[in-house]
């Protein structure tokens, strides 16, 4: 290879180089860009400002480290339009430049290897210039391999559980790739020094560092890895005791309704005795022909027994008082509430299940029809048995849109506020569980559809 083949070759390599570095860089963020509209341009943007600005530190010839200040710097600025929260994008950062960096000192190791068993010829100059592209070229090679490999892993961790970033969480994450990119950076500053005009390699002083090294980078790596499990088990945690209260709560307001219904048709039950009076005191009204009085009687038992109307019959007297409180609440929003719910066969299925169910389904599409505008909601809830199945079904109307997490439950956005509740719905599909049932969710237009379906046990 001639000079000038090798200034061409040097050049090309240094675009190829920085391409390739974005498109990992790109690749690694590209699953955490939220809006799904327009979700490539949104790559693009991230792209071209890794190519930009990597670009012009390396014409600029900026200090070592400035370009991953300055990248971070411009990635806030514009993470609004590229569909990424702040938080997450400082975040993705600092494990980009800490697996780039500790791949690279691992990758060094073997270029420092490779380069002294491959013959160095002093001449012709052809050979000298050869030698070097193809170990650059290796190098290279090399490096993206194992660096594409280590953010594969980290990216598939992290999508595992989605991690609240709050300031504290923020700081815990980010404190070992810190670290790490710290300890990259001054270790590259002894790899190769000039001293008296001499070339001096650390490997070369002090060849256990050829070992050591990698092995540091690595735990750099692993201790990043190991924060966000970490991190978000410490999530999960916290989400599941705020599950276990929900269904505290919810067992609670369950069981108050279970003591309403009860009192209710107790006092059903009282009226039926004193039925058998109030027919004789009205009688005996008729017959002494005060009929100004048997009015006023009468009013005032018709005020009475307007306490104990039940509008929806359901067939089962936790869900009936369930249903008539979702309608009453409906109506008070001007929510159109149509129901065709009946309630199977006692035994075939637990009514303290069904009020759950009942109860998570009704209370978010309540909550849903808040958001929409008058005369625009409703909510339709459906429960029919079809063979040994047992069928439950609302729909209610929405505003905004919804999106489907990886468990299938609804999420929201700080755009759009979509009030689905996946800890309600988590306690569903539970329930359905117990009954070899599913729970089944799904947008038409602006109507939101809940439908669970429920196999009939041979035994509670």
């Amino acid at each position: 290879m001639s000079e000038t083949g090798f200034r061409i070759f040097n050049n090309t390599f240094s675009v190829v180089a920085e391409l390739t570095y974005a498109g990992l860089f790109t690749a690694f963020f590209y699953p955490f860009i939220t809006a799904q509209s327009l979700k490539r341009r949104k790559g693009l943007l991230v792209f071209s400002v890794y190519i930009l600005f990597g670009l012009a530190c390396n014409q600029a010839a900026l200090p070592q480290g400035s370009f991953g200040l300055i990248l971070t710097g411009m990635l806030l600025a514009v993470s609004k339009w590229a569909g990424l929260e702040k938080s997450l994008v400082f975040l993705l950062t600092l494990l980009y430049f800490n697996a780039r960096i500790s791949s690279g000192l691992m990758v060094e190791s073997l270029y420092f290897v490779l380069e002294r068993l491959l013959p160095f010829p002093s001449e012709p100059l052809e050979a000298v210039f050869l030698r070097a592209a193809v170990l650059v070229t290796l190098f290279l090679l090399s490096h993206a391999a194992l660096f594409a490999a280590m953010l594969y892993i980290l990216r598939r961790r992290l999508q595992k559980r989605r991690i609240p970033l709050h300031r504290r969480e923020l700081c815990y994450l980010s404190l070992v790739p810190a670290a790490g990119i710290l300890f990259g950076q001054v270790i590259s500053r002894l790899l190769i020094e000039f001293k008296d005009g001499v070339l001096l390699q650390l490997y070369e002083r002090h060849p256990g560092f050829l070992a050591v090294m990698p092995v540091l980078a690595l735990l750099f790596y692993a201790g990043a890895y190991l924060t966000i499990s970490f991190q978000q088990g410490m999530a999960a945690l916290r989400e599941e005791q705020a599950t276990h209260y929900a269904e505290y709560q919810q067992t609670q307001e369950i069981r108050a309704r279970i003591r309403e219904a009860e009192q209710f048709y107790t006092r059903i039950r009282r009226l039926k005795h004193e039925m058998r009076g109030h027919l004789t005191n009205i009688k005996g009204l008729a017959r002494s022909g005060e009929y100004s009085s048997l009015e006023d009687y009468i009013a005032r038992m018709d005020e009475s027994i307007s306490d104990f109307e039940l509008t929806l019959q359901t067939g089962n007297p936790v869900t009936d008082v369930i249903v008539n409180d979702i309608r009453r609440r409906s109506l008070d929003l001007n929510i159109r509430f149509q129901s065709d719910f009946h309630y199977p066969e006692p035994g075939a299925y637990d009514a303290f299940d069904i009020g759950i169910i009942l109860q998570n389904l009704l209370q978010n599409a309540v909550e849903a029809c808040e958001k929409v505008c008058e005369g625009q909601r409703f909510i339709k809830l459906t429960g029919k048995r079809k063979g040994r199945f047992f069928l439950i079904e609302v729909k209610n109307t929405f505003m905004g849109e919804v999106l489907l997490g990886k468990e299938g439950f609804p999420v929201t956005t700080k755009s759009e506020d979509v009030p689905m509740h996946g800890i309600g719905l988590a306690n569903v599909r539970r329930e359905a569980e117990k009954y070899m049932g599913e729970l089944e969710l799904k947008t038409n237009q602006r109507e939101f559809s809940a439908t669970v379906l429920l196999q009939e046990r041979s035994s509670l």
